[in-house]
């Protein structure tokens, strides 16, 4: 593994540790959550330049299903991103408030409302997308001693497991709500432990991303057999 690869890892991993923390920010307190959002928008502009190739490329090469589906996903990333560090700048109550910025509260509130709960949803199919090694070394970790198929079905069931609770709180949540608009502000219980709300949004974000593995495959294995 070359040192290159380390730091992406660990720009990946702090990235989606960040995600939960960012979307419970009334749990965790408007200045903490500015600087959260900073800090998440400047490893996602370090994740893009560690990556470098992928923009160099964007115009070569065959578009194949997976190709276009990822640069689809990638490129609403981008801009939602985009969006939401401008609307958080222009909200500011702590880390920008030395900017002289009048009026756009009211487009920024909306941006904000709507924008995490896309970018949540898009990131974490994105992680999916490129799980493979992820689900490589589970793969390893659970062969010591189990046959084959005692794996599939173990890794199988957590995923289905997972999954199915991410269905239960992606609801509880109410998640298209707000990234339809339907709602104008957005409801925290504050009596509600913190380790209950990231664990709801960690299986969510388990939830898509193991979508996004299985539509990956399935992509793949549709392209081989008709080419």
């Amino acid at each position: 593994m070359t040192g290159k690869l380390k730091i992406q890892i660990v720009i990946d991993f702090v990235m989606t540790a960040l995600l939960p923390v960012l979307m419970a920010y009334a749990l965790v307190g408007e200045a903490l959550h500015e600087w959260a959002g900073v800090a998440m928008f400047v490893l996602f502009l370090l994740h893009h330049g560690l990556n470098w190739k992928w923009h160099k490329n964007l115009f070569r090469g065959r578009y194949t299903a997976v190709r276009s589906l990822g640069t689809i996903i990638n490129v609403l990333i981008f801009l939602l991103m985009l969006a939401l560090m401008v609307s958080g700048v222009v909200m500011s109550r702590y880390v920008f408030d030395f900017l002289p910025i009048e009026g756009g509260i009211s487009w920024a509130r909306i941006v904000h409302l709507a924008a995490p709960y896309w970018c949540y949803i898009l990131i974490s199919m994105h992680l999916g997308f490129h799980s493979a090694m992820l689900m490589g070394m589970l793969w390893k970790a659970c062969r010591v001693g189990e046959p084959v198929r005692v794996r599939t079905i173990t890794l199988r069931s957590l995923a289905a497991l997972l999954a199915a609770y991410g269905v239960y709180a992606f609801v509880k949540r109410d998640f298209i709500s707000y990234m339809l608009l339907r709602t104008h502000f957005a409801f925290f219980d504050f009596s509600e432990p913190l380790i209950f709300f990231f664990a709801d949004y960690l299986s969510i974000m388990a939830l898509l991303a193991i979508a996004g593995y299985y539509i990956v495959k399935r992509l793949a294995n549709f392209e081989r057999q008709t080419a």
